[in-house]
């Protein structure tokens, strides 16, 4: 059922993960802020990692949502999602650790969103494994 709470967090991971990187900088370089979806334009395929690491993200948590008859399914693509976010949030370190002119340049608020997403799907994950244990108890009286 989509009207479970998992769900709600889940919408919460696909609006931070789809949402957020437009109205958040990552960081500020030289009077230039960049945003996560303006680093498809780079280059180097590390900084097109991270646009894509938002996507697969959102992707997944819209996955979850609708896999509510399978709560494992879920459980694994919640703990997936956790996965893509710290690897996100690793190669947003590494990005920022290594900006030229580090002296004129600013950290934003865009560099919290994946923890606060793995925040968001260790939530989900504990409500729907709260859900399945409810069922194995059900299960065991009858």
């Amino acid at each position: 059922m989509i009207q479970r709470i998992q769900s709600i967090y889940l919408l919460l991971v696909i609006f931070l993960s789809i949402g957020a990187p437009f109205f958040f900088k990552l960081w500020v370089e030289a009077d230039n802020e960049v945003f996560a979806f303006d680093l498809f334009s780079n280059e180097s395929i590390l900084h097109k990692l991270v646009p894509i690491s938002f996507i697969i993200s959102a992707l997944l948590a819209l996955i979850a949502i609708f896999c509510f008859n399978d709560r494992q399914q879920q459980f694994v693509l919640g703990r997936i999602i956790i996965l893509i976010n710290l690897f996100l949030l690793g190669i947003l370190i590494y990005l920022s650790l290594n900006i030229p002119g580090e002296i004129f340049s600013e950290k934003g608020i865009g560099m919290f969103i994946p923890s606060i997403v793995i925040l968001f799907s260790v939530l989900a994950n504990k409500a729907i494994r709260k859900d399945e244990n409810l069922v194995k108890s059900v299960d065991r009286l009858r």
